[in-house]
């Protein structure tokens, strides 16, 4: 049995996660492991107001992009979209990867000042701190997957 048979690698909008992808790819070529692909369709709370920061055309197409990457390399994989506030986009990841079983996430990391840091977590700090799978950041790389 392989390390890693599930694999949810999250995603969004940024270059990034193309590496993020061709990550998952490989590993999941070399562990014969099962990807989900997720996406968190956010929204800002201002206020009284809730914005989109997109919408469900261009979340669908993150996912689609990242589906055709891992056929092409002849990975099983099944995409996901959820909606959640930017607040909550770690607590999304970390149920999803629970209801999917996975036992590898794969994020992008989204390099920012220590002060903003500290009043903004990471989304992949706070994955690394909510879950019990193994959490591994993909490097960024070139934008090609």
């Amino acid at each position: 049995m392989s390390v890693f048979q599930r694999i949810l690698v999250a995603v969004d909008p940024d270059p990034a996660r193309l590496s993020a992808i061709r990550l998952a790819g490989d590993l999941a070529k070399l562990t014969n492991a099962e990807v989900r692909v997720l996406h968190v369709i956010a929204s800002a709370a201002s206020l009284a107001t809730v914005v989109a920061l997109e919408d469900d055309t261009e979340g669908k197409a993150v996912v689609d992009e990242a589906l055709a990457i891992l056929a092409e390399k002849g990975v099983r994989a099944e995409g996901s979209l959820t909606r959640g506030l930017t607040t909550q986009v770690a607590e999304s990841i970390t149920e999803s990867a629970e209801a999917f079983g996975a036992d590898l996430i794969i994020l992008t990391p989204h390099h920012r000042g220590s002060v903003e840091a500290l009043f903004n977590p990471r989304v992949s700090d706070a994955v690394a701190h909510r879950t019990g799978a193994a959490v591994l950041l993909a490097p960024e790389g070139p934008a090609e997957a």
